[in-house]
């Protein structure tokens, strides 16, 4: 069975001269002046100096990443003077020149290392222990380790290497 066929006039006979609304063009985000482009490529070329410094001081930084690795490591083993030093001088020796950072020993060596950081890390005593550890077989208690662990961590991260600057 077939539909009959639609009259001439369908629907609404009210809306039959009704022409529809059409929607303006949509509005594109794009700049339309120079300034903004400008403006634009001002902030991205900051941005790319920016991330560029950044990745540099990162991977300047890594001899420090080491030593804190090192450090955290040796702290669980068998821990002694002769080690904390032995990694105190290869960081100092990664980031100031070999001349001034390979001769020193002793008082001179401590005076360094606390001349390196905004306050010194190394007390009198830290320092009296640092200097002659190498020569002296004593045991080192709990707390003065942890407190000596604690001033070469502190070393590590907040000394001013010429670098830095």
């Amino acid at each position: 069975m077939s539909k009959p066929p639609l009259p001439d006039i369908f629907g609404n006979y009210i809306l039959g001269d009704f022409v529809e609304v059409v929607s303006p063009v949509s509005v594109s985000w794009l700049p339309q002046t120079t300034g903004w482009a400008c403006l634009g490529a001002l902030l991205g070329s900051l941005l790319l100096y920016r991330g560029a410094k950044r990745l540099r001081r990162w991977h300047h930084n890594r001899y420090r990443r080491e030593a804190i690795d090192r450090l955290v490591h040796a702290s669980g083993q068998d821990f002694s003077i002769v080690t904390l030093n032995k990694l105190l001088k290869l960081t100092a020796l990664s980031a100031f020149p070999r001349e001034q950072v390979a001769q020193l020993s002793g008082e001179e060596w401590v005076s360094f290392l606390n001349r390196q950081c905004d306050p010194p890390p190394f007390s009198a005593a830290l320092g009296k222990i640092i200097a002659e550890g190498a020569y002296r077989q004593s045991r080192l208690t709990h707390s003065t380790r942890e407190e000596l662990e604690a001033a070469a961590l502190s070393w590590i991260r907040d000394h001013k290497s010429p670098h830095d600057v």
